[in-house]
This record gives structure tokens, C-alpha cells and sequence, in this order.
């Protein structure tokens, strides 16, 4: 019993379920009708939730001398799961995950190869990529942005242009999210020999590069609509978007301190999420007003 409570805290299902969400969105967002292949949602939503799975298998093996320090009760360093079962159930995770990519009908080959790419970019990411500064922060929001493509190809098996700029949207918005994260984190950083842009060129720099990759996701939001995209409910939640991270940009260009970067990584998570109802209530709304 141990050993499966081991497995469970392993993979932290609460992340996963929100993995397979993300793709159930991208799903509604390349296809807002009611007559969906609901087995192909189901195989969606269990790709994203075993590579994720996967993924914090990874992450925790490669982890597992630091938790040993920092967070010794977790599954590998208190022994309840062995490094070398840890890294079976991986290769299981990502076989099974393989395997409901390929069941999705008539786009599994294609779903096989955007879950492959997936797969190496998290791998990167959490094998080599995480001391590596901004292109750390990349792999982060190419993780982030992947899931919603998928559920898009899953469905029409291409990427629909509105899930291509919401997923721009996500990608720019979570690499503001990750520099700004490097100035609340710049003193551990240092000592972790961490490259992040706060680290190497100061928090003002950072501050000013964040606050671009914010702009960026800002400018995108008006193209949806203007290209037809969206229906009516999209504006109302999108300004909250807009305007938030318009704000939170200007308080951080005043006051790039540890603080202040805190707050508003925290209040630009809260506001990606709202940009995703958004998008998903836009589409949804199309052509009914």
C-alpha cells in the first residue's frame, strides 16, 4: 500500500488532470460544437495526463539528491519507490501515453508525432534546461502552449488559428511569467549557478524583458477578434487580460524587486487563466449573438 501511495505522489495527479484539461481546450477551442468524438477526447485527455505523469516521474528522479536535502519525505529520497522503479514506471507512462495518441481516429499518426515532440521538449527542459536561463523559460512556455495544438489536432488534425494565437498568447504571457520568476529567485540562483536573466544582467534588465514578452501577448489578443475568430463574450474577458498585464507591467518597470516580482507572477497566472476562459467562451459564443 505504501509503495502505490508512492506511485501516486510520484506522478501528482492534480497536475496531470489540469494537463489533460489543457487539452480538452484545445479540442473546444479547434472544434466549439456539441458533436464531438468524445473517445478521441477521452484518448486526448489521457496522453496529456500520462506524459505529464511522466514528466514528474522525470523530473523527480533527476531531483531526487536535492529532495534528499530540501524534501526527504517525497517517494524516491525516502526510499518508498527506487530509483530504478521510478524509471520503469516512466517507460510504462510514456508507452501508454503512445498508445492513446495512436488510438485517436483518423489523426493517431499525427497525434504520435506532436506527443513525441512534446515528450523531448519536457525532457530537455527537465534534464538540461533548467540552469539554462531563457531558453529554460522557453522549453517552460513551449510546455505550457503544447497541450492546447494537440487537442487541436486531435479534433481536426491541424492547428486552428485561433489556437495557434491563443497558444502564442500562452507561450509569451508564461516566458513574462518565467523571467519574472527569476528575480524573485535570484539568490538561490546564484548559489544553484542558475542563468537566469535576472541573475546575469540584474532585475531591472529582466524586469524590462518580461515586461516585453507581456506587450507581445497583449498585441496578439486584438488579431482574434478582428480575424473573425471569436464571438462577442471574448472582449470583456480578454480586457481583464490585457489590461491586467498592462498593469502589472508598469508596476514592475517601477519596482523590479523581489517583492513586487512575487505578486505579480502570482496575479499573471490569475490572469492567464481568465485570457483562457476568453478564448474558450469566445469560441463558443461564435456566431450566437
Amino acid at each position: 500500500m505504501n509503495k502505490l501511495v508512492g506511485f501516486v505522489k510520484l506522478v501528482r495527479p492534480v497536475n496531470c488532470a489540469m494537463m489533460g484539461f489543457a487539452v480538452f481546450v484545445g479540442i473546444l477551442l479547434a472544434y466549439p460544437q456539441f458533436d464531438l468524438n468524445w473517445l478521441n477526447i477521452l484518448y486526448g485527455f489521457l496522453t496529456g495526463f500520462t506524459f505529464c505523469a511522466a514528466a514528474m516521474v522525470i523530473n523527480d528522479y533527476y531531483d531526487r539528491k536535492i529532495d534528499a536535502i530540501n524534501e526527504p519525505q517525497r517517494p524516491l529520497p525516502s526510499g518508498i519507490i527506487k530509483p530504478k522503479e521510478a524509471l520503469a514506471f516512466m517507460v510504462w507512462l510514456i508507452v501508454v501515453g503512445f498508445v492513446f495518441a495512436l488510438l485517436v481516429s483518423p489523426y493517431g499518426l499525427l497525434c504520435f508525432v506532436v506527443a513525441g515532440v512534446s515528450l523531448v521538449i519536457t525532457a530537455t527542459y527537465l534534464t538540461v534546461g533548467k540552469r539554462s536561463g531563457l531558453p529554460g523559460n522557453f522549453l517552460v512556455s513551449a510546455c505550457v502552449a503544447i497541450p492546447f495544438i494537440y487537442g487541436s489536432v486531435t479534433v481536426i488534425g491541424t492547428v486552428g488559428l485561433n489556437v495557434l494565437l491563443f497558444a502564442s498568447m500562452a507561450f509569451l504571457s508564461n516566458t513574462g511569467r518565467e523571467i519574472a520568476k527569476g528575480i524573485v529567485d535570484v539568490k538561490g540562483d546564484k548559489v544553484e549557478g542558475v542563468k537566469t536573466l535576472a541573475v546575469r544582467f540584474g532585475e531591472k534588465v529582466a524586469a524590462a524583458v518580461a515586461v516585453a514578452f507581456f506587450m507581445f501577448a497583449v498585441a496578439l489578443t486584438p488579431v482574434t477578434w478582428f480575424l473573425g475568430l471569436v464571438g462577442i463574450l471574448f472582449v470583456p474577458l480578454v480586457l481583464v487580460t490585457d489590461i491586467g498585464l498592462i498593469g502589472c507591467s508598469v508596476f514592475l518597470l517601477l519596482n523590479p524587486s523581489r517583492e513586487k516580482a512575487r505578486k505579480i507572477k502570482n496575479i499573471v497566472l490569475l490572469l492567464f487563466l481568465v485570457g483562457l476562459l476568453a478564448y474558450l467562451f469566445g469560441a463558443l459564443s461564435l456566431g450566437l449573438f
